[in-house]
């Protein structure tokens, strides 16, 4: 447990967040795969990632870790073996809390020559997995969720022969997307994702990167395609991972509620699919600029966040549900504590993914602020937060999801009294330093 109190003054300062969890994933993975060296500077220890790496340890995959002579950063070496030369691994592969592992990793395990199964943690256990099975069945995998729940753990025969498919998925979902994808890599013909609005897409970034054929096509509707041709190998590449904006989404948040705070958070990711987040508070009126903008590969600036007074629309009413949900799914239980904050109200909707996280994160995210004080309701797919009302200190359950802790951290900066988040240590999950780098500004 964490005791905050209320900041005391502005927030002032330059940042640092750590690395993008979703790039730090995939370097490795896509190095893995890779023929020849990856080295990934930027990388993200986090609970997660270390996952990704363990399990391909255990496929017998060589990676190392280092620290550049120059300067001290970190440098994570993949050996990468191909496609083709991964060894059976000698017990269930473990994810952790990892949804992104457990899911991108299932792509790959379906396709090779043995006999796998893969888990995670009690969370993990209950995620929904029918998502990612019912593609790679499609495709000629034989994967079954060993408790006949559509959940991990799952189990793999090795050996089937895949086929690409064209597939329709019924969600936004860069992980299903990236599962299918990576079981394209294998398959006979070409594989295309259909989905309703294009979800980040990293996978198709640095797959392409790494030297596969494959692309985006997106319909004047915004439902889009990704599109993968099979047969070219992949070959190593230096990978520089930027700030997760996932992770910068809270100080910009502590920003924006705190009188007089102007923060500028350094070499962020702003990939247009995971930055839905800085467009819906600039519509709310949020003083954020972006600076020092690189577009090259995986785009990325210096975000400048100065506190705002924000506003809804003419009926004193604000909206966010749509195709920008996909964009900022993990950065909503955030928003919603700066909503709490304004003097208007604000409706999510279409966020019905927000049940499935770590947490249902639609009824946690209102528990949480209803004990601070605030006049908040759940729907099927989201909330409705009467904004304005002073928030109070109380006692948060985090549920274990580290994306709730961090957010309430935020919240306690305008609470009165003191907030208590239960089972801080969360946060390690993504951003291991967080608590530290959150306390460095008040």
């Amino acid at each position: 447990m964490i005791a905050l109190e209320k900041a005391k003054g502005p927030l002032k300062g330059d940042i640092f967040v750590p690395g993008d969890k979703s790039i730090s994933h995939r370097s490795i993975m896509f190095g893995a795969l890779a023929e020849g060296t990856t080295e990934v500077t930027g990388f993200l220890q986090s609970a997660d990632c270390l996952s990704t790496i363990d399990c391909f340890r255990k496929l017998g995959v060589e990676i190392e870790h280092s620290l550049r002579p120059t300067n001290g950063v970190p440098t994570i070496t993949v050996h990468g073996r191909g496609l083709r030369n991964f060894k059976a691994p000698d017990s269930t592969l473990y994810t952790g809390n990892s949804g992104t592992t457990t899911r991108l990793m299932s792509g790959i395990l379906a396709a090779q020559p043995f006999n796998s199964m893969i888990t995670g943690d009690n969370s993990i256990e209950k995620r929904p997995m029918k998502r990612i099975m019912t593609p790679l069945s499609q495709m000629g995998a034989e994967v079954i969720s060993v408790m006949g729940n559509d959940c991990a753990p799952l189990s793999f025969t090795g050996g089937k022969t895949l086929r690409g498919i064209n597939y329709r998925s019924p969600v936004a979902s860069a992980q299903v997307k990236s599962c299918v994808m990576l079981a394209g890599l294998y398959a006979e013909g070409d594989t295309v994702v259909y989905e309703p609005a294009l979800s980040r897409n990293h996978t198709e970034i640095m797959l392409s990167a790494f030297g596969a054929d494959i692309h985006n096509e997106v319909a004047r509707d915004g439902s889009a395609a990704a599109i993968l041709h099979p047969g070219m190998p992949l070959i190593g590449q230096k990978v520089n991972v930027p700030g997760d904006i996932s992770s910068a989404a809270y100080f910009i948040a502590a920003a924006l509620i705190v009188p007089g705070s102007e923060l500028l958070i350094r070499n962020v990711g702003i990939n247009n699919t995971r930055s839905g987040i800085l467009a819906v508070l600039q519509q709310m009126g949020a003083d954020i600029t972006l600076l020092n903008v690189d577009e090259t590969s995986e785009p990325k600036a210096d975000i400048l966040v100065k506190y705002s007074e924000l506003h809804g629309a003419d009926n004193n009413q604000f909206v966010i549900g749509g195709k920008v949900i996909p964009t900022m799914i993990d950065e909503l239980p955030v928003v919603a504590v700066v909503a709490a904050t304004a003097g208007f109200d604000t409706i999510i909707k279409d966020a019905a993914e927000l049940r499935i996280k770590e947490s249902n994160r639609i009824d946690t995210v209102v528990e949480g602020l209803t004990k601070m004080g605030c006049d908040v309701e759940a729907t099927d797919d989201g909330m409705i937060i009467h904004g304005g009302k002073p928030l109070h200190g109380a006692d948060i359950n985090s549920h274990a999801d580290h994306r709730l802790a961090m957010s309430f951290a935020v919240a306690s900066l305008v609470a009165d009294g003191t907030t208590r988040i239960l089972d801080d240590e969360c946060v390690g999950i993504s951003y291991p330093s967080f608590f530290k780098d959150f306390q460095s500004l008040l």
